[in-house]
This record gives structure tokens, sequence and C-alpha cells, in this order.
């Protein structure tokens, strides 16, 4: 392992230290924004209301020395709203373009499923391609460019379902649960801290944006051997077959994963890899990212809801029963 790597290494290691002084528990949460970052992979968080969502990834964003924006989804939101549009400038009498919220480098889009169709279907461009296009004009997105996107599973009036095309751009879905009792008791004593002035978001950013590229080129050259590249395939294979491996699940998933789904799950594991400081890929890796790299990307049958038979629990299903190398 190269002194670069190592050295960027212990960024990211510096990164996750400022995340834990904002963020209490909720571990495997920062490994999934740490993922997204060294990734370049868009997250969709979903969890009730008050879990930290939106504080965690303004977390951060103070982490990294990059621009970032907050972008309130409501069904009144218009595509140029969030693209940007062109307004007529009369001291030249021409027409120039102004750039939207979605130009900064990495974008909070808060309760995205409250947004219509329209604004959803502007922002899967900007996801998938890294580019906008306005009047006809592409324009292009800064490199660092990723989505952190928060949903709220309780509330369903005003909300329009995500298509499943901009699910699947999303790299990770991940579910928050409530703390611990000790966890939710240090909660309230650095919430009191705030108020006295103790902002750990005050402080300088510890990571800049050269660092973060830099990373992503090491965490695309990490070691996979072929056996483990074979497991992803059957795990993600499976689910579009799901009857061969649990017969009596066979009607569980109406649709399966796409082969994204195995591009995901190869970059996920090596960016654990690296946060692991290893250079290569071992099982364990493939298997902590399963749940969140499926859980958006398969639909159940009616059948699989009737009998209450959920993604995640089908998705342990295939994890025990796919051999591991």
């Amino acid at each position: 392992m190269s002194d670069a790597t190592i050295k960027t290494q212990d960024a990211f290691k510096q990164l996750r230290t400022h995340l834990e002084s904002i963020i209490v528990g909720q571990s495997a949460l920062l490994d999934r924004l740490l993922v997204g970052l060294l990734t370049g992979g868009h997250i969709l968080l979903e969890g009730p209301p008050g879990l930290a969502k939106t504080t965690a990834v303004n977390a951060l964003a103070s982490g990294v020395h990059a621009s970032s924006q907050r972008i309130q989804f409501t069904p009144d939101l218009m595509p140029g709203d969030l693209t940007g549009t062109e307004i007529f400038d009369a001291s030249t009498a021409e027409f120039r373009f102004v750039q939207g919220p979605v130009f900064h480098e990495i974008i909070l889009a808060d309760e995205i499923n409250r947004a219509p169709p329209k604004v959803q279907s502007a922002l899967l461009e900007a996801m998938q391609e890294h580019q906008v296009t306005v009047n006809g004009v592409t324009r292009k997105l800064p490199e660092l460019f990723i989505v952190m996107a928060t949903q709220n599973p309780l509330e369903q009036s005003g909300t329009y379902p995500l298509p499943e095309a901009q699910l699947d751009r999303f790299l990770l879905h991940v579910e928050l649960t409530y703390p611990e009792a000790d966890e939710e008791l240090e909660i309230l004593r650095r919430d009191r801290k705030r108020h006295f002035g103790e902002d750990p978001m005050a402080i300088d950013s510890v990571i800049h944006p050269d660092t973060v590229l830099q990373a992503r080129r090491s965490v695309s050259e990490i070691h996979v051997e072929e056996n483990i590249e074979k497991y992803i395939v059957r795990l993600v294979g499976t689910t579009r077959n799901l009857g061969q491996t649990i017969p009596e699940w066979k009607s569980c998933i109406e649709v399966g994963a796409s082969p994204r789904a195995s591009l995901a799950l190869l970059r996920a594991a090596s960016a654990i890899a690296y946060l692991n400081r290893r250079d290569y890929v071992i099982p364990e890796d493939v298997i902590e990212m399963v749940p969140d790299v499926l859980r958006h990307r398969i639909i159940l049958s009616f059948a699989a809801q009737a009998e209450n038979i959920g993604k995640n629990r089908i998705i342990a299903g295939i994890v025990n029963q796919v051999p591991m190398p």
C-alpha cells in the first residue's frame, strides 16, 4: 500500500472522528456516508423524524471543504428551482443562465419523495449523468457531486413514490432505527453543550475535495479475487430466481435486482475494505453491504406483502443460503 493511500486513509479516519463528535451512535450510518463519499455513490436515508438524518449529512458537508446545499423538496417545487434557469439581463439585452442549487458538490435532498415527477426526472439526469440539461443546453456538474437524500416512511400525505429507475441510481438505501437508551442520554448532554457554544460543526474542514478524489482512485484499485466477484454475481442473481435457492419464497420477488446492483455491491465492498485499511476485499465486506445495496432494488410481490415477508428478511435469507467463498 502506497504512502499516498495511507495518507488519504488517515484523512478519512479524521473525518470519521469528526462525524462521531457530532452524531451519537449510528456507526453503520457513518460508514455508509463515507462509502458514498469514497465511491461517488448517492445515498438514500430513510427513517422516522428526529433520527439525525439531516444532521448527519450536514456533518459530512462540514467535514469536507466542498460546497454543499440543502434542498427542501416540496410538492410545488419546479425543475428550474433545482437545475437553474435562464433570465433576461436588461443590461446586456441577453438571456443568461443562473445556476440552481444542484450545481453544488454535496447535495442534501431533504424529504425527496415530496417532489413531483418532473423534478424527480431532472434530478435523475443529474444523479446518473452528472449533468443537467436546460433549454437544450447540457452543463456538467462538479466532479465530486453526490446526492444524500432523506425520506420519512411514516408520512404518506403529499408524497410521490420514487420511480424505480431513480431508486436504482442510489448506491445505498439505509434504514435508520432509534438509538439505545445510553446513546439517547448522550444526545441530551451534547445538545446542552451546543447551547453554550460548543458546536463541532463550527470547526474547519478536515478533508479537501482533492483528497476525496484521490481516495476514490485508490478504492477503484482495491484488489478483488475472482471468487469474490462470482459471489457478488450469485447474490444479486438469486434475487431474479429466488425459487431456485429458497423454494418456499418462489413467488415473493416480482422484480429482481439489475446488474447495476452487482456494480454497486462491488464498489461498496471495496470502500469498506479501504476504510478498514485493506487493499483487498473479503466476503465479510460484501455481506456487510448486501442489505443496503439490494433493499431498494427488489420489488416484492403481492403474495410476499400478504404474508408479511419483508425485504430485509428475504435479503437475510439469500445471504444465508448462498455459499460464501
